[in-house]
């Protein structure tokens, strides 16, 4: 381990991140048993949270980019290990002193990206509110009833944006007051934060803070599962506090007021997919069910993974940034899963979920029978 400091040291920073919570530990090995990654490759969340409690054992291990922070194994813990902020820890250590395994070397690049631009894509700030032309969308002011934040991947991904308009075009005609900040938001900095660039994610929240502030926002409307958690429960960390809401919560709550109405007839076989920042870290589960069911002639089929035992898309805790080998993708086996439930749609609500959804759709022999949609593309089309 070149060029880190003493081993005193690394166990200063590790106590700093919680290492007497992690010394609860008795080692059961139930996190191990419900980690997705043990279906395609050996891997030991308990060995992380060992090296977190007692010390480093290779900083430059893989092992320690591969935790997507889905939740599955702090649900089935039976002494509050806190495996996520195990695994955090050790990234931070890691990035502080720039040692990278190849896979997660894309990382340093995001991080350029976020703090030059406010986004993790590369893209210039300056077109973050591009989505919007051709759309009745306005800059948010005060008076408005709620904020609209589409965060990166719908401003600037070409598939996403259509979620974007989706939204818009829903908000619209559910004749809600809202807007936009355009070229002021900022990343929520989740997921650059699970990676370990705490400083980063501070300076992002920072940021998104102040113009919140500024611009009198009081109710934040997200499509991401992941801005949604962030700005929920983590950005009270700065001691500040705003209404959240994520948009299957607000559509489940406009269609049950009447100012939503569904007109169309679907008629397809639909299966949902519990993102893990919506379902096990937020327990939101009932609503996009609640707006699934309420569409006419909508067939809701269930997975045999969901709700509390969702299988996680894999682009948690940074790794929608890193490259992921063939055969070892959670999401190849949950689009199989889809197809096995007789589902002509997978339904979603989160942007990681379909990015790597619409990849591994192209494995299927016939990639046209099976359609990826976030829930508000759904809505959209049936009103």
């Amino acid at each position: 381990m070149e060029n880190v400091a003493d081993y005193n040291e690394i166990v200063d920073v590790i106590k700093a991140n919680g290492g007497k919570a992690f010394k609860l530990c008795y080692q059961c090995g139930l996190c191990d048993v419900v980690c997705p990654w043990n279906r395609v490759r050996t891997f030991s969340m308990r060995k992380i949270v060992r090296e977190a409690t007692f010390g480093l054992t290779d900083i430059e291990s893989n092992d320690i980019w591969l935790c997507s922070t889905c939740g599955a194994c702090p649900q089935q813990c039976p002494r509050d290990v806190r495996q996520i902020e195990s695994g955090v820890s050790l990234r931070r250590i890691a990035t502080e002193y720039g040692v990278f395994p190849n896979t997660a070397k894309p990382i340093r690049g995001v991080s350029a990206s976020l703090a030059a631009e406010g986004n993790p894509l590369n893209e210039q700030r300056k077109e973050r509110a591009k989505w919007t032309e051709g759309l009745s969308v306005k800059p948010f002011n005060e008076e408005m009833e709620v904020l609209y934040f589409s965060g990166c991947y719908l401003s600037y991904d070409p598939r996403l944006k259509k979620v974007a308009a989706a939204t818009a075009s829903i908000l619209i005609k559910a004749g809600i007051d809202f807007g936009i900040l355009g070229t002021q938001e900022n990343c929520c900095g989740e997921s650059i934060r699970k990676t370990g660039d705490e400083e980063l994610f501070k300076r992002l929240a920072k940021e998104n803070i102040k113009n919140f502030i500024d611009n009198g926002v009081k109710k934040i409307l997200v499509s991401s599962p992941h801005c949604y958690h962030t700005f929920k429960n983590e950005y009270p960390e700065f001691m500040v506090n705003f209404e959240v809401v994520h948009i299957t919560q607000y559509l489940s709550e406009l269609i049950n007021e009447g100012r939503l109405e569904l007109n169309k007839e679907y008629g397809k076989k639909v299966t949902y997919h519990d993102p893990c920042y919506l379902g096990r870290h937020n327990g939101i589960y009932e609503e996009p069910r609640e707006v699934l069911k309420k569409i006419p002639a909508l067939e809701l089929n269930e997975m045999p993974e969901s709700r509390e035992t969702s299988l996680c898309c894999g682009g948690g805790g940074g790794r929608i940034w890193m490259e992921t080998p063939k055969g070892e993708r959670f999401s190849d086996f949950r689009i199989e899963q889809a197809v096995g439930v007789g589902a002509e749609v997978l339904a979603t609500s989160c942007p990681y979920c379909i990015t790597h959804f619409e990849e591994s759709r192209l494995t299927l022999e016939d990639s046209e029978s099976l359609v990826i949609k976030d829930i508000t593309e759904i809505v959209a089309e049936m009103i």
